[in-house]
């Protein structure tokens, strides 16, 4: 990350004029502001902020916090009514993407026209048209016009144009919860991808867990005014202790974030009424319910896989298996699954290593694991035309839902350390739904609930 600042926010606010009647705004109109027919909405108040060239930085905040309206502003499509704002660089802002599409016009033309607009010239569209067409995935269409697509592919396409006009800063206003989950990896891999290479990104988000694993740091807003900023971890911590506060609390809680007198005693009481109930119970163990079968869906493939640059080493034919070795990739909670892979080597090579990962569609890294604590632990030598079977066995204890697997193969070569291969989203599984589940999250930890109703309040 560089110490050069490309977006720089001084005391930026923004007010809106909103009248109740179009009457009403004829009437301001003919007055000349010599009385005033409307009343002031204030989206913004006082914002500052600065960004470093290659940094990643989140802002996360409730409905009406004015997160859109401050993209908007660093982006040029609003003007803000007092402060300055100054950015150095090629912007792609992926907001309400599709917004700028003519119906009329192919797929083609626009995206042609929509390239152009975020500025690059008719020959570098015609380079990289081909893989706008590939990414966008919506076939012929693309020669169709624009009012004859789906929702999706509208959004499909104007995300490819974004993402591949190589941006220096890119802006993401929660594009990234559209398309189906294939998709939304897709994207989010490219994100990562373009972030890897040192382009300033500015991403909106409701959910904290992406910030967390996104951002190198994150803006808290509420109510159009910066409470704070700093770690993710922390800002997302103080956003989700508002968010899910009691509304007679909020207040209280946003002046103690706002003057840096927060408290992170994230629990609530007793005496807070957590516990105002009628009855004890406890949870069942599920032991009647009938068990799942996992299975295999041959259509379930990732169309977000990254290959890295291969230095002496190859890693293929990824595959997840039951204990008896069969294929499956619709897996059943709680069970135990191998995760295996071969890798090819066509060079020689030293203290060898293997890995795997499991990321959500997000991106957010669950977990995973290597086959050496280190280097000297690791292969001794491998001759070149060597094949080896790579094999993790691990408890799928996540909760219903997608997730991708990584594999990579290090080892040195020359006496330099480095990764031999790399594959990002190699695999994919779906962790199946049960009937009355009640886990929340991406892990099941496996928790029971008791409720009982208590005569007086107690911290134990």
């Amino acid at each position: 990350m560089s110490s050069e600042t490309v977006i720089s926010v001084e005391a930026v606010s923004k007010t809106y004029q909103i009248y109740d009647t179009p009457h009403d705004r004829l009437l301001q109109m003919l007055t000349r502001g010599r009385k005033q027919y409307f009343r002031e909405f204030t989206a913004l108040n006082n914002i500052s902020l600065e960004v470093k060239r290659g940094e990643t930085v989140g802002i996360i905040g409730r409905n009406g916090s004015g997160k859109s309206t401050l993209l908007q502003i660093i982006c040029g499509t609003l003007n803000p009514s007092s402060g300055t704002l100054a950015t150095k660089g090629r912007i792609a802002a992926l907001l309400e993407l599709g917004s700028g599409f003519n119906p009329d016009f192919t797929g083609q033309e626009n995206v042609f026209m929509n390239a152009s607009i975020l500025g690059l010239s008719r020959p570098e569209i015609e380079q990289r048209y081909d893989e706008i067409v590939a990414f966008a995935d919506i076939g012929e269409f693309i020669d169709q016009p624009i009012k004859s697509y789906s929702s999706g592919m509208v959004v499909r396409l104007a995300f490819a144009v974004a993402i591949n006009v190589d941006p220096q800063i890119l802006v993401v206003d929660e594009a990234l919860s559209v398309g189906d989950e294939l998709f939304q990896r897709k994207c989010f891999s490219r994100i990562e991808a373009i972030r890897d290479k040192g382009t300033t990104i500015l991403f909106v988000s409701h959910s904290g867990g992406t910030i967390i694993e996104l951002c190198d740091r994150a803006i808290l807003l509420d109510g159009g005014v910066k409470l704070t900023e700093g770690k993710p971890k922390q800002i997302v911590a103080r956003y989700q202790k508002l968010l899910y506060a009691p509304v007679e609390k909020q207040r209280g809680i946003r002046e103690q974030i706002l003057s840096s007198n927060y408290l992170s005693d994230d629990y609530l009481t007793a005496a807070d009424g957590l516990l105002d109930t009628e009855t004890r119970e406890e949870v069942d163990d599920k032991a009647d319910e009938p068990r799942l079968q996992e299975s295999f869906d041959p259509g379930l493939k990732p169309a977000s896989t990254i290959a890295y640059e291969s230095h002496g080493a190859f890693i293929e034919s990824p595959a997840i298996l039951t204990l008896k070795g069969e294929p499956v990739n619709n897996l059943v909670r709680g069970t135990t699954y191998k995760y295996a892979y071969l890798v090819r080597f066509t060079k020689s090579a030293e203290k060898i290593g293997f890995g795997m990962l499991i990321k959500t569609t997000s991106g957010i890294e669950l977990g995973g694991a290597i086959s050496a604590s280190s280097s000297r632990n690791g292969l001794k030598l491998v001759e070149p035309g060597s094949i080896y079977r790579i094999e993790f066995s691990f408890q799928c204890n996540l909760n219903p839902g997608v997730y991708f697997l990584n594999a990579g193969v290090t080892g040195e070569i020359g006496g330099t350390e480095s990764y031999l291969h790399r594959m990002v989203d190699i695999a994919m599984f779906r962790v199946m739904a049960e009937q009355d589940d009640r886990s929340t999250g991406y892990v099941d930890f496996n928790c029971s609930t008791e409720i009982e109703k208590i005569t007086a309040p107690s911290l134990i």
